[in-house]
């Protein structure tokens, strides 16, 4: 192997090991995956195969000897008395008979194998003792999890108190914390009613869920649970099968669909039957997993560092189904970016029908060739997101048309530009291009910016396509009986309307600043921006000397700002913003500072907070002379971690040394219990 090919394939093993890490997190802790776990499980099996070929590069840190975590900075830390591993993966019949194969050969008798429905929930430990759930523990990384013992009380499938007395004195039940469909659709619905982001699946609801500081709101939830493996010194039998049995007696939820084969071909048959009933369950299974039976038999088969030898997760594929691509729209966002559209032939997917799938950006288009008439296959990005994935040449009509990205935009006509290092087309009229404009009104009404209340994107539209607002300053000058001549209006709520955006006048100046839309001006630096020049007019005239002056302003912000500014139709927004009788300059009472308890220090937030909002933590470390900074470095003093905590800031500030506290050890610090 030339030194060339050597370094290739230390870029690969490298590449392979960060991605891994990356989405071990956004599973597990984040639970917002962005793969699916075929997606996941394939990057795997590369790494594996490269550090078997490949000693020299060996990492003991690397994630082909780990398993993933879901711990919580809000949670205490429990051990596992033993050890939680994971389950090796397969998809295929030929590595199930491989796996079968090494366990015949490994008995000096044939084993009998008991096969379960493997659900998509979060998997927990219970510890009993006589007779009482004194435990529960999420996974964590395999060897320490989080003690949700009391959200765990409040599942009511999770017996308190065990029913009879032939029970060890003391043990461990594992199972999978789950969200039945029915009610993660009744949640979602109510999520959005109130105007919430919905969970993305069952398995991130349940998870999200488990993780709530307060055990009421987790009751309210309706959790479930299904149990599937025992520890323990005293266990009544001495195999798998029959201690579950005796855990059902006992007021354990067993899954009913479990059974035992003393043969691979059972096991088979068990599996081929399930990929269709699954279907007809009312929660998510995303596999089977198929384990020794006897106790002497996983005795001798033993474990790896990760996995055990005698138990194996085969996996469904992700539901894929074939359709026509009928034609293609080319939406343009806010930011004037243009995204394909595929418009589908109707079909099922995963429960759902689906019309349309992302193509993402025009360079995706070219590497699939998709035709409109292809026959293509679409899939659900972890299972919630439709996408196209392939073209069935087979069937490719010679009539298939080629498609073709457009030069100019699909909304104004203005001709399309592609910034370097960007995958994405952009439409440069953004004073005269609709979408544009209409997301620049809706970024100004937003929560962060001005918070009015009673408007959304179907009323900004509303507004705008009746000629009633041209930029976000408009909205100041409406009149409630411009309002009644829309449909969406009302007395009362076009009173609503009226009177929240009066209200967005009192607003602080650094949030109008925000508001505006300035590119790469997000609410840090709008904020920094206001307290260095203390008002519109003085940031509108500054230089780009006077701007890099600024902390966290660098080239590309000033430039921006600059740009802005230089542009009459945003210098006519601020002067109209002026006459509506926004606040344009810093108010005495902005700078209020309660202490010095963070002068001088740097702080980064990260994760989500029970007692404040975000937005309320920034504010409080202002007023204690701290600084809030986005990124972690070496002048980093603090992490403020609340729940879901970003992996890269977690690691590079425990990496760097940088001190850590939770919600409450924040207040503490600033003085305020």
């Amino acid at each position: 192997m030339t030194a060339e090919e050597k370094d290739r394939v230390q870029q690969r093993i490298m590449f392979l090991r960060d991605e891994l890490n990356r989405h071990n997190y956004l599973y597990y802790v984040k639970t917002a995956p962005e793969i699916s776990d075929f997606d996941f499980d394939m990057m795997l099996n590369e790494l594996v195969e490269l550090e078997k070929q490949y000693p020299e590069f060996d990492d003991v840190n690397s994630p082909s000897r780990r398993v993933g975590s879901d711990s919580s900075a809000e949670f205490k830390q429990v051990q596992h008395r033993y050890p939680m591993l994971s389950l090796a993966n397969t998809y295929s019949e030929g590595e199930l008979r491989d796996f079968d194969n090494r366990v015949r050969n490994a008995l000096s008798e044939p084993p009998t194998y008991v096969c379960e429905l493997k659900f998509d929930g979060v998997a927990i430990g219970l510890t009993y003792f006589d007779g009482r759930l004194v435990q529960a523990v999420t996974r964590g990384d395999g060897s320490a999890g989080d003690d949700v013992t009391a959200n765990a009380r409040t599942i009511r499938t999770i017996p308190l108190k065990l029913h009879g007395s032939d029970y060890p004195r003391e043990f461990e039940i594992r199972g999978e914390i789950i969200m039945p469909r029915a009610i993660f659709d009744e949640l979602n619905r109510e999520r959005e009613d109130e105007g919430e982001q919905p969970f993305a699946n069952p398995r991130n609801a349940a998870a999200g869920t488990l993780k709530l500081l307060n055990p009421s709101a987790v009751a309210k939830r309706r959790l479930d649970s299904f149990f599937y493996y025992m520890l323990g010194e005293e266990l009544p039998f001495d195999n798998h099968y029959q201690n579950l049995m005796a855990a059902k007696e006992w007021g354990f939820k067993i899954s009913e669909h479990i059974q035992l084969c003393s043969n691979l071909e059972c096991v088979f048959d068990f599996i081929k039957y399930w990929d269709l009933a699954r279907k007809q369950l009312p929660f998510d299974t995303d596999g089977v997993v198929v384990k020794v039976n006897s106790y002497r038999h996983q005795a001798i088969l033993g474990m790896t560092a990760k996995t055990p030898r005698w138990a194996i997760a085969y996996k469904y594929k992700p539901e894929q189904v074939s359709t026509v691509l009928l034609s293609v729209d080319f939406q343009v966002g806010r930011t004037g970016a243009i995204t394909p559209v595929a418009n589908l032939k109707p079909v099922k997917l995963a429960g759902t029908v689906v019309k349309r799938a992302s193509l993402h950006n025009a360079d995706q288009v070219a590497l699939l060739d998709v035709r409109i008439g292809d026959w293509v296959y679409v899939e659900k990005g972890g299972e919630i997101i439709p996408k196209i994935v392939g073209v069935d040449l087979s069937k490719r009509s010679p009539l298939a048309k080629i498609l073709e990205f457009p030069t100019h935009c699909p909304e104004c006509g203005s001709k399309l530009v592609k910034i370097e290092d960007e995958a994405r087309h952009f439409c440069p009229n953004q004073f005269a291009c609709p979408p544009q404009i209409k997301g620049r009104i809706e970024h100004f009404i937003s929560r962060k910016a001005m918070n009015i209340d009673g408007l959304g994107e179907e009323t900004v539209a509303l507004l705008y396509d009746n000629g009633l607002v041209k930029d976000a300053a408009d909205l100041y000058f409406l009149k409630k009986d411009q309002l009644l001549l829309l449909d969406r209006f009302a007395h009362k709520s076009a009173e609503n309307a009226i009177r929240s955006i009066e209200k967005s006048k009192n607003v602080p100046f650094y949030r109008v600043v925000y508001a505006i839309g300035i590119r790469y001006v997000g609410e840090a630096t709008a904020r920094s921006l206001a307290q260095h020049f203390g008002s519109m007019e003085a940031i509108a005239k500054a230089t780009y000397n006077e701007l890099v002056e600024v902390e966290d302003i660098g080239d590309r912000i000033a430039q921006s700002i600059i740009e802005f500014f230089s542009n009459p139709a945003n210098r006519q927004l601020v002067e109209k913003l002026k006459m509506a009788g926004l606040k344009l300059q810093v108010e005495q009472n902005e700078n209020l500072q309660l202490s010095d308890a963070l002068k001088g220090m740097s702080v980064v937030i990260s994760g989500t907070f029970s007692k404040v909002s975000r937005d309320e933590l920034k504010e409080l470390i202002r007023q204690h002379g701290g600084k809030n900074v986005s990124s972690v470095s070496a002048s980093t003093s603090l992490l403020i971690a609340g729940n879901n905590i970003g992996p890269s800031k977690l690691e590079k500030a425990t990496k760097l040394g940088v001190k850590i506290v939770g919600e409450d050890e924040f207040f503490k610090l600033i003085g305020q219990e």
